[in-house]
């Protein structure tokens, strides 16, 4: 299949396919495509963001039959075969045998690479080590002071993964404050959001416009692209002083205070009617899971505000209402 049709067909299931690398297009056509079109013959559209749990345990089910099959010991080995040179050839041989890219892939409605990421996540032995000590933080400086970005090196000589490292150095490489966000760091944030909205608007139009209808285009922008998927550590880095979720809870809070004109939803009566309207609409989907839930249309619930608004009024009311409340389903 040529480019140009890939991008076509894969646009109706991945909207955003034309800002996708051509080579990650080029992988998608051929482990994704005909998967997501069996997926929508069944009425299954395809999946974004947080895995449910659901999710996760359709990855282990997948992961534990590979293995079985093939005789390959242990889920790290499969997914970090290169931390085992002397069985690396066997390996790969037998996961293109037995066709690892389609099994890991099956049941879930996602793009294969999401897939992948996210197991590797579950199984890496160096994901779950607690908290960073004073002496690692100091080695993460000094590593990548030599290594630049390369997670991977790093993540080798910290015993840590990949995304443990890259995050942890987000947070330590600079004094980041903690503290209340002072006027000129709000002034950053803002400043900081406009320009990489104004710049991916700038690229797809790029691609749909004309020069002549660029300079009378009159801006507009859903309430989604104000945030969705907006690229949390270049913004971090324009802002200097605060890493990447807190630059992200603080921009949700402003975005909240202008699409409610700074109304308080969640205080005094009509702050008790907003928690029973949530929990009684949560209670009618019938969800399994949080990923489940369609956040956005249960904050027409309680006002127009942002879904992560909802999701961490929901989140709170769940940790300070429910005891032992993490032994429970959803």
């Amino acid at each position: 299949m040529d480019l140009d049709r890939a991008k076509q067909e894969l646009e109706e299931f991945i909207p955003h396919v034309r800002n996708i690398a051509d080579g990650s297009i080029r992988k998608m056509a051929g482990r994704d495509l005909t998967r997501f079109k069996q997926f929508k013959k069944q009425g299954i559209a395809v999946k974004f963001g947080r895995f449910s749990q659901k999710e996760n345990n359709q990855i282990r089910k997948n992961i534990e039959e590979f293995l079985s099959i093939t005789g390959i010991d242990s889920a790290e080995k499969l997914l970090f075969t290169s931390r085992y040179p002397e069985d690396k050839q066997t390996i790969n041989r037998l996961k293109a045998e037995h066709l690892f890219c389609e099994k890991l892939s099956e049941g879930i409605p996602r793009p294969w690479r999401l897939i992948y990421y996210r197991a590797r996540k579950m199984f890496d032995p160096n994901n779950y080590k607690g908290r960073y000590s004073k002496e690692e933080k100091e080695k993460l400086k000094k590593y990548h002071a030599l290594h630049g970005n390369d997670w991977k090196k790093i993540s080798e000589l910290m015993s840590r993964s990949n995304l443990s490292v890259a995050m942890k150095y987000s947070e330590v490489k600079s004094s980041v404050n903690y503290g209340p966000w002072s006027k000129e760091e709000t002034q950053k944030l803002m400043h900081a959001v406009e320009e990489v909205i104004k710049k991916r608007i700038e690229k797809e139009d790029a691609n749909s416009l004309s020069s002549s209808e660029k300079s009378h285009r009159e801006i507009s922008i859903d309430y989604e692209t104000l945030y969705q998927k907006l690229p949390w550590t270049e913004i971090e880095a324009k802002v200097g002083t605060r890493y990447w979720r807190q630059c992200k809870q603080k921009w949700t809070t402003i975005l909240t205070n202008k699409m409610t004109k700074g109304q308080q939803l969640y205080r005094g009566t009509k702050g008790l009617q907003a928690k029973i309207n949530l929990i009684k609409r949560l209670y009618e989907m019938k969800a399994e899971d949080d990923n489940d839930v369609n956040w956005e249309e249960l904050s027409n619930t309680i006002g127009d505000v942002p879904r992560a608004y909802v999701r961490a009024k929901f989140y709170k009311l769940k940790v300070s209402c429910v005891p032992l409340w993490q032994n429970k389903t959803f």
